[in-house]
């Protein structure tokens, strides 16, 4: 379980809230996706969307993932838009195994 950095009252502590509360509800299907996107790819969500969207169209890709293709990249979006707004890395949240 994640727990808030700091619970100071500031604008940090509305982000770090955020940000527990997020990474508590994520799926394993999730916290694959964020491990992989750490481990695999640079820390970058493009690549892995890139090798999904790639494998979706029978194109070359690098890694063979074996869940369902548009329910991890809908997975991805989501996250990433969380990212965005939090301007956090999950892989900074989420214990990688």
């Amino acid at each position: 379980m994640v727990e808030p950095a700091q619970m100071s009252g500031g604008p940090d502590s509305n982000v770090d809230r955020a940000v527990a509360d997020y990474v508590n509800r994520l799926s394993d299907e999730h916290k694959m996706l964020v491990a992989l996107k750490s481990q695999l790819y640079g820390g970058s969500w493009d690549p892995m969307v890139d090798d999904l969207r790639n494998r979706l169209a029978g194109k070359p890709y690098i890694f063979k993932l074996v869940h369902r293709i548009q329910d991890d990249i809908e997975r991805i979006e989501e996250m990433r838009k969380f990212e965005d707004e939090h301007k956090v890395d999950l892989a900074d949240f989420v214990e990688l195994s």
